[in-house]
């Protein structure tokens, strides 16, 4: 019954989301600009229309390319033009300026807004962390991404992020979770991580469950040098590594967590959603999750922050830290507003 009634939920919510971010805006500013009322029929037609093609693309698997982008893209320029729109509706409720000439300069500003947002979403920066700690014997430097995103960005990002790091030095790589999220994506994309010379590990996203065969396809991980920590740990000198799989319930991974960690060492959970850090600050030393994306496109930040707490950043509790990354690539619609594309190079500096 719980199913049903979330089924119904999230179909009820996808045609609004449909009117409001495909429709809507482009009705108002042909409105502005063309004089031309929208009827209601017309209105409901078109959100029918777009609302199945979506539906389609969702339930399908379909790897129509042109579907993709008309689904994920628009998506993003339809939030830009609802919330330029809204701005547009409330300055034309003052009746200052013309309407002709809200609605041309509000098409123009969606257009910059889009140009600036595709611009910032083809860049990497590097962030640089360093955590002091009495756990360990030696310095580590560690690098650590997440939600890459491979199938809604192309295996030339790969490369992308592969360049960013060259210059690095680092002991290993951790990655935390969301790395593909397209049936589409061909595995023999990822050889390039064979090039890696440093242990790879990775911990499933959701996303990584979305996929056409996935427990085939996360198996096949390892032909790319990439370990994947499904519940389990990893001890790498005076570093337990904890990998938690996205899957599990919130109180599992909880439990797994309590069961792994190793006190006398320097504890580094991995977990794809940033849900779980309230319950073990207590009793870790770093947790590295992703998933938020920043909200990815301003002001949808805000949205995110209704969902999770801790949304990005640093955030410390005693000797405890958790890092939220932004993540390393777009999902869906490949723009970036008020977010960056980052990787995260830690050092854990040895101290008395």
């Amino acid at each position: 019954m719980k199913n049903v009634i979330s089924k119904y939920i999230f179909l009820i919510t996808l045609i609004i989301v449909t009117y409001f971010l495909y429709i809507f805006p482009f009705e108002i500013l042909n409105k502005y600009i063309f004089k031309e009322e929208t009827s209601l029929i017309i209105s409901v037609i078109n959100t029918i229309f777009f609302y199945l093609l979506i539906i389609y693309y969702l339930k399908s698997y379909t790897t129509f390319k042109p579907l993709k982008l008309f689904v994920y893209e628009g998506l993003g320029i339809g939030f830009i033009s609802f919330i330029v729109v809204i701005v547009s509706i409330t300055i034309n409720y003052f009746g200052y300026f013309e309407e002709t000439s809200i609605g041309i300069s509000s098409l123009i500003l969606i257009i910059i807004i889009t140009l600036y947002g595709i611009f910032k979403a083809k860049s990497i920066s590097i962030r640089n962390i360093t955590i002091d700690t009495s756990k360990i014997d030696k310095d580590y430097n560690i690098i650590f991404f997440s939600d890459a995103h491979l199938g809604t960005n192309s295996p030339k990002h790969i490369q992308k992020i592969f360049k960013s790091i060259e210059n690095i030095k680092y002991d290993f790589i951790l990655i935390g979770g969301d790395l593909i999220d397209s049936s589409s994506f061909k595995l023999e994309n990822l050889k390039l991580f064979n090039l890696i010379k440093k242990k790879i590990y990775f911990v499933n996203g959701n996303h990584e469950y979305y996929l056409r065969g996935y427990k085939d396809k996360i198996k096949e991980l390892t032909k790319y040098n990439i370990q994947v920590l499904k519940n389990k740990n990893q001890k790498i000198g005076k570093i337990n590594l904890i990998g938690i799989d996205d899957l599990e319930l919130p109180i599992n991974k909880i439990s797994y967590v309590n069961n792994l960690k190793k006190d006398k060492l320097f504890n580094i959970v991995i977990s794809h959603k940033p849900d779980i850090w309230d319950s073990l600050k207590d009793k870790i030393d770093l947790m590295l999750s992703g998933h938020t994306h920043n909200g990815q496109i301003f002001p949808f930040n805000f949205v995110v922050k209704l969902k999770f707490k801790y949304i990005y950043g640093l955030y410390k509790n005693n000797f405890s830290n958790l890092y939220v990354s932004s993540g390393s690539g777009c999902w869906g619609p490949r723009l970036r507003i008020g977010s960056s594309n980052e990787i995260v190079s830690f050092r854990l500096k040895k101290v008395n």
